[in-house]
């Protein structure tokens, strides 16, 4: 797992010592900070990141919710809190676990796998489309891989179909073969590449993508056999 970086936000020094301890238990949670009043934290954050925030909210000067306020892009947070009342405006506030103090370590290793689990869903979902440019009359259209549906070979040209068209570009089959990558893509005809995900069905030497059949080659037969498995 990716190391996680977090910061300790409280007033009393004996909870960040409780704090550190526990967290010594997780080999990916490393220490960026920490902070007694929130203007220290805010300080922090001007300049810096952390992945994961341990927050008290009763402090002088700043609430922890209040730094919350301030943050444009605050990180994880869990509140560490002697009082119960907050809880709710803490849940609006977005953040992933409210812990009573005092804490237990069982109930601190349910808040930090609540906060990676929430993270590995959120790096998921963030993840980019991979996409590639083709030349196509005398300009470079962006496609999302995985939005490409097939290509097929026209002598020195090849016609690129995608779920939003189709495209024309002066490259060999065996060169677009190449830039697509074996991962998805899987030749199946000397005039044919197709994108395995987006195969409907498969009957006897025809592939079949949405209305459109495509023929399988004599050479190329292995290979779809060993997608069928």
């Amino acid at each position: 797992m990716e190391q996680l970086r977090y910061v300790i936000l409280d007033d009393e020094p004996i909870a960040h010592r409780i704090i550190e301890g526990y967290c010594e238990n997780f080999s990916f949670l490393s220490k960026a900070g920490n902070f007694y009043n929130g203007f220290e934290a805010l300080e922090f954050f001007r300049t810096s990141k952390a992945d994961l925030i341990f927050l008290d909210i009763n402090m002088p000067k700043l609430t922890g919710f209040e730094l919350l306020k301030l943050l444009p892009h605050p990180p994880k947070v869990i509140v560490t809190s002697a009082h119960q009342e907050f809880a709710l405006q803490g849940y609006e506030l977005d953040i992933s676990d409210y812990l009573l103090k005092p804490f237990s370590l069982d109930r601190f290793i349910k808040a930090v796998t609540k906060v990676t689990l929430d993270k590995s869903v959120g790096a998921k979902t963030a993840v980019e489309p991979e996409r590639i440019f083709l030349k196509s009359d005398k300009k470079h259209v962006q496609l999302e891989l995985d939005k490409i549906l097939y290509v097929e070979a026209l002598g020195n040209y090849c016609k690129v179909y995608h779920q939003d068209g189709m495209v024309i570009c002066p490259e060999k089959i065996s060169e677009l073969e190449g830039k697509l990558g074996k991962e998805n893509f899987m030749r199946v005809h000397k005039s044919y590449l197709v994108n395995a995900a987006k195969i409907t069905a498969i009957e006897g030497n025809r592939i079949k993508i949405d209305s459109t059949e495509i023929p399988v080659g004599q050479t190329y037969k292995g290979e779809v056999a060993r997608l069928l498995g």
